[in-house]
Order: structure tokens, then sequence, then C-alpha cells
């Protein structure tokens, strides 16, 4: 059964360290984990979570986006599990977009991303996968990607103007859409 799991939060060091690859996609303790991380992202209305966020240093990534009180202007997909994770391509156009991250509560980024990317992963049955992503879901993804190097989105701002509070985001960005 999938439990809710504690979601660390910036300055505890797993977030900074490189995750280690998948060796066992179908070991017990890695199937539970993609469960927990399931039901942890949708109780704490996210739309993604990586492995080392629950402190578990894993190259595993959660991509649930759908409209939520944190995002509801998200598209909605089922959650995907994406285990040993790369971008294989990105277009080279890059665009800017608020984030936050369930690890640096009450805080919200405009950060640049690349707008579409490719991946592969592999998802949890062992099957290898290639797909492309584009906007939100593609901002989703990079940000995930980012925790399993140890990169949080406070890294990728180009100034601290580009930074405000949970609260300021809610009511100037979302009630302003």
């Amino acid at each position: 059964m999938a439990e809710l799991a504690p979601i660390i939060q910036l300055g505890n060091p797993t977030l900074r360290q490189k995750a280690a690859w998948v060796e066992n996609i179908q070991d017990e303790h890695i199937q539970q984990l993609i469960d927990d991380l399931i039901t942890t992202v949708v109780k704490a209305n996210g739309v993604g979570i990586a492995a080392p966020q629950v402190a578990e240093s894993y190259r595993l990534l959660i991509v649930a986006s759908r409209p939520n009180a944190r995002y509801p202007y998200a598209p909605e997909m089922e959650p995907k599990a994406m285990i040993n994770p790369q971008i294989i391509a990105h277009s080279t156009e890059v665009v800017k977009g608020w984030e936050g991250c369930l690890s640096v509560p009450g805080i919200r980024g405009f950060i640049p991303r690349y707008q579409t990317i490719e991946v592969e992963y592999t998802d949890r049955n062992g099957q290898l996968q290639t797909q492309e992503f584009t906007d939100f879901v593609a901002r989703i993804f990079q940000h995930e990607y980012d925790h399993l190097d140890g990169i949080v989105f406070v890294d990728r701002l180009e100034n601290t103007l580009d930074m405000m509070t949970e609260q300021e985001y809610q009511k100037r960005i979302v009630n302003n859409a």
C-alpha cells in the first residue's frame, strides 16, 4: 500500500547530491517508492516529484501534471514514473515560466527552461521509452530532472528579482491569469 512520504526541504544535504542510477527496477523497494512518490505528489498538490525530495537518492522522478491549488492551469495527465531518465534532445528556444518546489515551500521563481525536450527513460515495467514534452510538462520534467543532479530551481534564477512568495504569486499571477 502506498504511503505519504515526508518531503525534505532545502538545506537537507540529500537535495544537493547526484542521485544513484537505479540498477534493479523490479526491486520491491523501488516499486514501493514509485507508489509512495505518486501518492505524495498528489496529496501535496504538486505536479512532479523526484526521489531525492523524499531522501531517496535514486534517479527516479514522477511527472504528474493536473490542475490543483498550486497550479490551477496545469494540463491533465496520468502520473508517470521515469527511471534513469535522460534528456536526449531539446529545442533551441528557451522560455521563462513560474516554478515552485515542494522542497522549497513558499517561494516561486521565474525560471528559464527549454520549450521542447525529447527524453528517454525506463518505465516501472522495465521498458525503455522515448517521449517528447513541450511547454508546462517539459518544464516539470526539467525541474524534476535537476533534482537528480542536486540542483534546485533557485539555482537557475537569472536575477533575484525573478522571485516572489507563494502568497504574492497566487495574488498577482494566478488570480490575474
